[in-house]
């Protein structure tokens, strides 16, 4: 009634989740923050979260998540944005995840969104690696394109550098144009990396290259056999 969001612990402790007036509105779409943060609340490994709208470097808003973890081992964030999808609609899924120590608070003890830090997405947790081939390389020119970053690593996630459903549909048109494939979205969301998607792409090149050998062997027998 009072429109705050709080969830109780198995021991009985209500535990504080926002607003749930937050509401804002993202590329046509009104979206209540505090919606999101509750069911990232209810992940297992999640013991805090809070969701903000922040520019790309492109000056594009997006959704992202700050996320405390229920323990010290490293968050995994594909995990989340996963179980996201399971629940809510894609204009509703963050495109960042960042984790956290813990909550920035004010000094009455709420949320300080104004002390969030900036998400840090310039380089990959895995260290920044170049292209190793010519598709690498395409690919990693069309993300910095489209995700308007000056360099990508090849193991860098397209959704944690920024990309959300829209930026995901524009980029698999160019990959269809680039490598004159018919790719569905869905290959991105699960091959979202540079080097995952590369391979995949090749792989898919590879067995259309034998199998137009293969229609164009048994042509030629036909003609004969004419």
């Amino acid at each position: 009634r009072t429109g705050d969001l709080a969830r109780y612990q198995e021991d009985g402790t209500l535990v504080y989740l926002g607003r749930m007036d937050q509401q804002v509105k993202l590329r046509g779409f009104r979206i209540e923050l505090g919606e999101i943060e509750a069911i990232l609340g209810q992940h297992p490994t999640v013991r805090q979260a809070v969701v903000t709208i922040r520019a790309n470097p492109t000056g594009e808003p997006r959704l992202v998540a700050y996320v405390v973890s229920q323990s010290d081992d490293r968050m995994d964030t594909r995990e989340l944005h996963a179980a996201l999808q399971e629940t809510l609609p894609d204009y509703m899924i963050p495109s960042i995840f960042v984790p956290l120590e813990a909550v920035p608070l004010t000094p009455n003890g709420k949320v300080d969104r104004n002390a969030l830090p900036e998400p840090d997405v310039s380089i990959s947790n895995r260290g920044f690696v170049l292209p190793r081939n010519a598709t690498e390389g395409q690919l990693a020119h069309l993300w910095s394109e489209i995700l308007g970053l000056e360099k990508v690593s090849i193991h860098d996630n397209f959704f944690e550098l920024g990309g959300h459903s829209l930026l995901a549909t524009r980029l698999i048109s160019r990959l269809s144009e680039t490598f004159e494939l018919e790719l569905p979205l869905r290959s991105l969301f699960e091959k979202p990396t540079i080097a995952d998607l590369a391979e995949h792409i090749e792989t898919l090149q590879l067995v259309l290259t034998q199998a137009s050998r293969s229609t164009t062997a048994i042509g030629s027998r036909t003609e004969i056999e004419l």
